[in-house]
C-alpha cells in the first residue's frame, strides 16, 4: 500500500466486529462530516485498545485533576458500523496522545508491515476527538468483544459451538 497520512477531527468513532463468533472481522471506523474511514484490526487489538483507553484517560485525570470527568455514554444504535466498509488497512500499531492545548486525544493508527520496511513508511490515520468520545469507544468496545464466543471457566480460552478441549479438563480427578 502507498504511504499516506490522514488527519481526522472526529464527528464519531466506533468499533464493531462482523460475523459469527469465532469467525468475525472487527473493524474501527472513524467519520468527519461524510468522510468515512474504516480500517480492519483483531480481536485482540480491540481489547488492548479498550483497556489502554481507559488506563490513558486515568492517568490523564490523574496529571490534569482540573479537567472534567470524559462520560462514557453511547447509544447502541449509534456504535453501529457505516457504510462504506472497504477497509482503507489493517491496523499493525496503535497509539495514544494527548493536546492539552485542545482537550483532544489522538489515536495514531498504522498499517501492518507485510515486509522489513522503514515504519515511517506505513500508511498512518490520526483520529482527534474528545476525551468523551474515546472513553465511549472502549466501553463499547468491550461490549462488542463479548458478544464472541464463552470463555471457559476453566481454563480461560473461547469455546467453540461444536465443543472445547479444555486442557485443565483432561479426564484426571485430582
Amino acid at each position: 500500500m502507498p504511504y499516506f497520512e490522514i488527519d481526522l477531527e472526529l464527528d464519531h468513532i466506533t468499533a464493531d466486529a462482523i460475523g459469527q463468533p469465532g469467525q468475525r472481522v472487527f473493524y474501527l471506523q472513524g467519520r468527519q462530516g461524510n468522510r468515512v474511514i474504516t480500517l480492519i484490526l483483531e480481536k485482540f487489538q480491540l481489547q488492548s485498545l479498550a483497556i489502554g483507553i481507559e488506563q490513558f484517560l486515568a492517568e490523564l485525570a490523574t496529571q490534569n485533576p482540573n479537567l472534567p470527568e470524559a462520560s462514557s455514554d453511547y447509544q447502541e444504535n449509534d456504535m453501529r458500523l457505516q457504510p462504506p466498509l472497504e477497509p482503507l488497512f489493517r491496523i499493525g500499531e496503535i497509539g495514544l496522545g494527548y493536546d492539552p492545548a485542545r482537550d483532544r486525544v489522538v489515536m495514531i493508527v498504522r498499517e501492518i508491515q507485510e515486509t522489513e520496511q522503514d515504519p515511517e513508511k506505513a500508511a498512518t490515520v490520526r483520529f482527534w476527538g474528545t476525551r468523551s468520545q474515546f472513553r465511549a469507544l472502549g466501553r463499547w468496545s468491550i461490549e462488542v468483544i463479548s458478544r464472541g464466543r464463552p470463555i471457559c471457566p476453566q481454563c480461560g480460552q473461547p469455546m467453540e459451538p461444536e465443543g472445547h478441549f479444555c486442557p485443565k479438563k483432561n479426564g484426571h480427578k485430582h
